[in-house]
């Protein structure tokens, strides 16, 4: 029987010294791991080949980690754990919702960091289906692309907002509580709370449903959590 491959994680830092103890940490982990000094590297790096998953600094010079991880995100939804030293509560709030799915400030503690690493990829053994979801004649999910066909429209989806539908689509029709989607949103956020997933649950209405105020899809089950519901055509 073949061995299971090795997670491929590939770290993005200008700090030559906390690339090479981190990656020798990883491997020792069972990783296979590879480095790039900057974003313009790492961009070289993805060209062979993507990894499973991105570990970023965010200052770094010529492209810098925020632009890196748009430019990631643009192409396909690869999971990024910010590592920075960056540490405020905005800068933090405002990457997760945009590029990233955990946010470590420096200087890191190897096991939490490790178990940030495990619970992401974790998250990710049920993957996004490749294939379209209908939801009606107006909604089309396209998560694999992180995005939504509205009434003819593409719309484009957060990794927080792709994530919250994932857990969704996964149990369409039924009732999944607000602990759940906030435990797979936002796993290990220092400070998260229900308010995460309120505001994330009315800006997808905004961008999925025909009227946000009278939702058809994405419906608020009171006191319980949310459920994503597929309508049939009129005959």
């Amino acid at each position: 029987m073949m061995e299971p491959r090795a997670n491929r994680i590939l770290l993005v830092d200008d700090d030559p010294n906390l690339l090479v103890v981190l990656a020798e940490q990883l491997r020792e982990d069972g990783y296979d791991v590879s480095t790039a000094r900057d974003g313009l590297e790492a961009l070289r790096r993805l060209e062979a080949g993507w990894p499973d998953l991105i570990v970023l600094d965010l200052m770094m010079p010529r492209v810098d980690g925020l632009a890196l991880g748009r430019q990631i995100k643009a192409h396909a939804d690869l999971p990024i754990i910010v590592l920075s030293a960056i540490d405020t509560a905005d800068s933090k709030a405002g990457l997760l919702d945009e590029v990233a799915e955990d946010y470590i400030t420096k200087p890191y503690h190897y096991p939490e960091l490790r178990a940030r690493i495990e619970r992401v990829l974790l998250r990710l053994g049920d993957r996004i289906p490749r294939q379209s979801i209908v939801l009606g004649p107006n909604l089309t999910l396209d998560l694999h692309k992180r995005a939504a066909t509205v009434g003819g429209q593409e719309v484009t989806l957060t990794p927080t907002e792709a994530r919250m539908l994932q857990v969704l689509a996964a149990n369409l029709g039924e009732t999944i509580t607000t602990d759940t989607l906030l435990s797979r949103g936002w796993a290990e956020t220092e400070g998260a709370d229900p308010s995460y997933v309120w505001v994330s649950m009315r800006r997808l209405r905004k961008k999925i449903e025909a009227d946000p105020d009278h939702p058809v899809h994405l419906l608020t089950i009171r006191g319980l959590g949310y459920r994503l519901v597929q309508i049939q055509a009129d005959a």
